[in-house]
């Protein structure tokens, strides 16, 4: 089944047409109508004053044809029909069993109604006869005697007056108003495809306006022309625009200022906490030598510290990436023993197992690398369960890594923020951890341009991290 057009181009010029067509159909039908009823009453008259203008040319002797007096001749009907006779005329005179016919009419071709209205006055009615249309002119013939009011008398004639003049201008007519309809239409479509222009084209530099305003310029505006509801439209986005322009402002004002605030509390708090963590390195010697409750209160500021240091170390890698300064530093880099250096380095080493093939070279950012694996190790190891285990192999476009754990899961509608910052999802909320790790390895990975993802497992949850080829 097809569809009708949806562009509003096409509306527009579909309603433009049928308006057209529907105007060019009644006024055709109506000025055709109005031609036809002017010409056939125009004929009646004519043919009414013809016949009533030729009957008064008769006369007949005084007293004849009074009711009970001699009939009249055929002789008399003669001279009747012949003065009633004419080009392209028939005539038919009755009176009783006398009749005069003129041609291969009849009185069978003479309606009943007609014959009827005949015996009191004149009448007319038009009749299809042998194919062709006639117009029949039925009348009493009276007798005239001074100034006395005339009688009717039993004698009627007929006469048929051919209208296949009127006919032929009536075909005329029709194929006039058709070709007339016809160019009216084009004008219509014509005026349509133009008119549709006019209206769509503002709209389209609005969409196109609306587009750029997308992606990002917000500088956008149109001009104006006019005072119509499409003028009001462009002027009333101008000012959507520049309302939107100045809000989009001052939002990145205040997210510039925030990114930065971040930024220098992150710097200022690395100096103080590198003097709080080599004394706690010291205090972390003496822990053992003091008593109890002095040690609890010493490992309980060292975890704080570790956890204060690594808040700092995340604030700043993130200021980084929102301040748009991160780049990578791609070399190739053996990827069995960038996951070993990792794992060792943070002495993981015993609670991972690793399947990596060791001729497995990729050039990628191995500082980069390194934070993505720790985030998704450390991650698994915090809040899942052993064993814990890491794969990587190369892919067609590129290297592919997964992480996977053996623990109670994530819930389900956790999952799609599990990469946003500061998210923490069930037991996880009251865990020591920042929250700022997944996000910060999701980071890296889109510096590489690759893509990570999340799916639970039964048991576990599963990372897979894809990284293209650089």
């Amino acid at each position: 089944m097809s569809r009708l057009p949806s562009g509003l181009r096409a509306r527009l010029v579909i309603t433009f047409t049928l308006v057209a067509v529907a105007a060019s159909v009644i006024v055709a039908t109506i000025g055709f109508e109005l031609a036809k009823s002017a010409l056939v009453t125009r004929a009646e008259k004519t043919s009414i004053d013809l016949v009533t203008r030729e009957l008064g040319r008769i006369t007949f002797p005084v007293g004849r044809l009074r009711e009970g007096e001699a009939a009249p001749t055929t002789r008399e009907l003669n001279a009747i029909g012949r003065v009633l006779d004419g080009p392209g005329r028939s005539v038919f005179i009755e009176y009783g069993n006398l009749t005069y016919a003129n041609g291969t009419l009849s009185m069978s071709d003479i309606p009943n109604e007609l014959a009827g209205q005949a015996r009191s006055g004149v009448a007319t009615q038009r009749k299809v006869i042998k194919g062709q249309l006639w117009l029949i002119v039925g009348t009493a013939l009276f007798r005239r005697e001074g100034t006395a009011a005339p009688e009717a008398t039993g004698l009627r004639a007929f006469v048929f007056f051919p209208l296949h003049d009127e006919e032929n201008q009536l075909d005329m007519l029709r194929v006039k108003l058709v070709q007339g309809s016809v160019v009216i239409l084009l004008i219509a479509l014509v005026v349509a495809l133009v008119s549709a222009r006019r209206v769509l084209l503002p709209v389209r530099r609005l969409s196109a306006a609306a587009q750029a305003l997308g992606q990002g310029r917000l500088d956008t505006r149109l001009p104006v022309h006019g005072q119509d509801e499409l003028a009001e439209l462009t002027a009333r986005f101008n000012d959507a625009a520049a309302a939107l322009e100045l809000s989009v402002s001052e939002l990145r004002a205040l997210e510039a200022m925030s990114r930065r605030f971040v930024a220098d509390v992150s710097h200022e708090l690395r100096t103080p906490l590198t003097a709080m963590t080599a004394v706690a390195d010291m205090l972390s010697e003496e822990a053992n030598y003091l008593p109890k409750a002095p040690a609890e209160a010493v490992r309980l500021m060292l975890n704080e510290v570790e956890r204060l240091r690594e808040l700092v170390e995340h604030l700043i890698e993130v200021s980084r990436f929102d301040a748009g300064t991160a780049t990578l530093n791609v070399e190739p880099v053996n990827v069995a023993d960038a996951i070993q250096d990792c794992l060792e380095m943070r002495g993981w080493n015993d609670g991972v197992r690793v399947n990596a093939s060791q001729g497995l070279t990729v050039n990628l950012d191995p500082r980069r690398f390194d934070v993505i694996v720790a985030n998704l190790v450390g991650n698994a190891l915090k809040h899942g369960k052993p064993p814990v285990m890491i794969s990587a192999r190369g892919t067609e476009n590129g290297l592919e890594v997964k992480v996977r754990d053996h623990g109670a899961g994530i819930p389900p509608e956790a999952l799609p923020h599990v990469f946003d910052r500061f998210f923490k999802a069930g037991a996880r909320g009251r865990s020591q951890g920042s929250g700022l790790g997944l996000s910060i390895a999701r980071a890296n990975v889109h510096l590489h341009g690759g893509t990570i993802s999340v799916r639970p497992q039964d048991p576990g949850t599963l990372f897979t991290v894809w990284l293209p080829h650089q």
